[in-house]
């Protein structure tokens, strides 16, 4: 008798390179503005996101933001937020060397992360960032076209592209709702 398991992943696991990744860090009520036109994007809501297709700034709590950019425009983008905090108590940092980033992709891309985070990612809207955890790393989630982007730190992208990886095995599906 033929085996009859279906062996397609539920997602599939695809590290993302050629991002820059600024880190901004401010008084986002006193320094939002300059910010704004710094990064070349509207400010975001709390656990929002704002995007124009090539650039995306991320809220990722009270005081700090995070702008995803080519990695191209990076020292440039971190010039002009370098500009707008002056006399401003805050910093823009360029931590893309120190981020991993993966797409998970895919009908079942969803059931992926719910079985590595405490996040229903089926009901993650869109133009929302979520940060948690996958298993044990810190991990910041948000919808793409037929999936989801994960950004971890580098330190942790092995075991962050295993568990996601693991967790897109076929067979490994979450029981019926």
């Amino acid at each position: 008798m033929a085996d009859t398991q279906d062996l397609t992943p539920l997602a599939l696991i695809t590290p993302v390179t050629g991002f820059g990744m600024i880190t901004i860090r401010a008084d986002l009520d006193r320094a939002g503005e300059a910010l704004a036109e710094g990064a070349g994007l509207a400010l975001p809501d709390r656990t929002g996101l704002t995007t124009d297709g090539s650039r995306m700034l991320a809220w990722m709590s009270p005081d700090e933001l995070l702008l995803v950019l080519p990695l191209a425009e990076r020292n440039e983008a971190l010039h002009a937020l370098t500009q707008a905090l002056m006399g401003e108590h805050g910093l823009a940092v360029d931590v893309s060397d120190a981020r991993a980033v993966f797409d998970v992709t895919g009908p079942r891309a969803a059931d992926v992360i719910a079985k590595l985070a405490p996040v229903d990612a089926a009901m993650l809207p869109e133009g929302h960032l979520r940060r948690t955890r996958l298993a044990q790393t810190a991990a910041a989630i948000w919808r793409i076209p037929g999936g989801f982007r994960v950004t971890g730190f580098r330190s942790t992208a092995d075991y962050l592209q295993l568990i996601l990886t693991n967790a897109a095995l076929p067979g490994s599906g979450l029981a019926p709702r």
